[in-house]
This record gives C-alpha cells, structure tokens and sequence, in this order.
C-alpha cells in the first residue's frame, strides 16, 4: 500500500531571520514572525499602535551577499504581548507590496512545505 504525505503551511515561522525596519528611517523595528500574501506578523521590544499604517522595509539576504529591499506599507491591525517576556507580536494587513513580496512568500512556502512523498506500510 502507498501512502502520500503532504503538509502544507499557510503561515511560514520565521522569527529572528528576517529584520523589519522603518522603511524612512532606516531603524529596526523587529523581525519577521510569519507570512503570508495578505499580511504578515511582526516580532518586537515594543508594543506597536494599532490602527495606523506603516511604512516597512525588509532586507532579504540574497544568494551574492547583497540585500534585496523589498518596501511595504502595513496597517497594524492587533498587537499582544510574546510568549517570550519583553516581545510582542503585532499582526499586519498589507496595504501595498511588491511583486517581490509574493516572491519571498512563494519561496518560503516552497522552502518550509513538505513534498508528496511515497511510503510502503
């Protein structure tokens, strides 16, 4: 008998990976928690307001050694407290991303996805 795995992530763990920073200021904000096409969950020291829009810049670690910036604009729409003491999880709906937003998000998704695979029981 053959049996097929297949597990698929619709949000990516990503936390102390990727940093996310103020896009004007060039000042961290935190990390990257999770991902996904409509949003993304970010890790900080601060609680962050909820409501307004940000203006976010993540720096992607490319295979040459260089920085891919990819700019975002955000609306923070809940902020609570980690499970890890003196962080916070701010979740956001993305307002404006580039195509190289998407990217990133396929690319994890394909990263972290676990393929069909067959097993003999």
């Amino acid at each position: 008998m053959t049996r097929y795995l297949q597990r698929r992530i619709e949000r990516h763990q990503l936390p102390y990976f990727l940093k996310v920073y103020n896009r004007y200021t060039d000042r961290q904000i935190g990390y990257l928690g999770n991902v996904s096409e409509d949003g993304l969950m970010l890790i900080s020291q601060l609680p962050l307001i909820v409501g307004p829009d940000f203006e976010l810049q993540l720096k992607v670690p490319l295979p040459s050694g260089e920085l891919q910036l990819i700019n975002l604009t955000g609306s923070c729409l809940w902020c609570q407290e980690d499970a890890t003491p003196g962080h916070y999880d701010s979740g956001f709906m993305l307002i404006e991303a580039p195509v190289e937003y998407q990217q990133l998000v396929d690319a994890l998704r394909e990263y972290f996805s676990f393929l069909p695979i067959s097993a003999s029981a």
